[in-house]
């Protein structure tokens, strides 16, 4: 009974990472209504970095080594961008949308993981794929066929480097034994450098300027979308197995529709409701595709899974 509660315990802590990310695009896309998205992000990494310097400080304070620390910049460097693509996109575009557009980093990783690492892709995957592009085609197509927003484009691009920049975390840390805290605390540093130095200024008017609202917003992406998230799946993936935690942080989609229709009250058409459900379900047959593949190519305790 007291391991079936422990279990359940894990589960319900994964679904709200879930929630968490899928939460996090209707924050992003009310705070980028108020200032630029350099300024927000800017507020948010600084806030997950100064938490995990604590968190550090908290713990036993092992220094990260030379290569960990150059990895760490590099993937920082990848995490800006994708970041960076992500929010602007959410900017011109709906938070329904931009949730379900970025999950499909879940069907475009398998093929840069391919690419580079020359692994064979089971044929599940390329099914996946169609069923998920299909999707994205009627989600952004409105009351008709029409063009993408620039929005749903640039979410797009973020999905497509997220992919690129989680091929590049494997390829730089498997069998390194990086610590992940030093990794994740690296590339907070390196992106709340980075979107500073874009716009400092707009950095200083917005620390004096904002009001409890926007803070509100800011904290809860620095703290529960990135921090807590990062802490509890890092110990829940301990606690399960790998493919158990990737199922259940997969309906992060499926939270970014609810969240974005009951709260952020947004709509869908007929066809974006059916492209939406092709969305969801292209992931998850390539989510569980990907998972029996790297069971069945993975020694036990290789695998990981980890939010890009």
């Amino acid at each position: 009974m007291s391991s079936l509660l422990a279990a359940r315990r894990v589960d319900l802590l994964l679904l709200l990472v879930a929630v968490a990310w899928g939460s996090s695009y209707l924050a992003a896309k009310t705070l980028t209504g108020t200032v630029g998205v350099t300024v927000i992000l800017s507020l948010r990494f600084l806030i997950t970095t100064l938490a995990l310097a604590l968190i550090w400080l908290i713990g036993n304070r092992r220094r990260a080594g030379r290569r960990e620390l150059v990895t760490g910049v590099i993937l920082g460097f990848t995490q800006a961008a994708v970041l960076l693509l992500e929010t602007q996109g959410i900017s011109g575009t709906s938070a329904t949308n931009a949730g379900l557009i970025i999950s499909l980093v879940i069907v475009f990783t398998p093929f840069t993981e391919s690419v580079a690492f020359h692994v064979r892709l089971p044929r599940m995957l390329f099914v996946a794929a169609v069923t998920a592009v299909v999707g994205v085609c009627l989600l952004v197509s409105g009351d008709g066929f029409a063009a993408p927003t620039l929005g749903d484009l640039l979410v797009l691009a973020a999905a497509a480097v997220r992919s690129i920049h989680v091929t590049a975390v494997s390829a730089l840390t498997r069998g390194r034994g990086y610590s992940a805290l030093h990794l994740t605390l690296t590339q907070s540093a390196v992106c709340a450098v980075v979107y500073t130095l874009a716009d400092y200024q707009g950095v200083l008017r917005a620390v004096h300027g904002f009001d409890a609202g926007q803070w509100l917003g800011v904290l809860y992406l620095g703290v529960a979308c990135s921090v807590f998230a990062f802490l509890v799946q890092t110990w829940a993936i301990q606690q399960t197995s790998a493919s158990r935690a990737s199922l259940l942080m997969g309906t992060e989609p499926i939270w970014a529709v609810l969240i974005g229709i009951t709260i952020g009250r947004e709509t869908l058409t007929v066809l974006g409701v059916i492209g939406a459900a092709l969305i969801i379900t292209g992931t998850y047959l390539g989510l569980r595709a990907e998972t029996r593949h790297r069971a069945a190519t993975v020694p036990a305790g290789r695998e990981s899974a980890v939010k890009p």
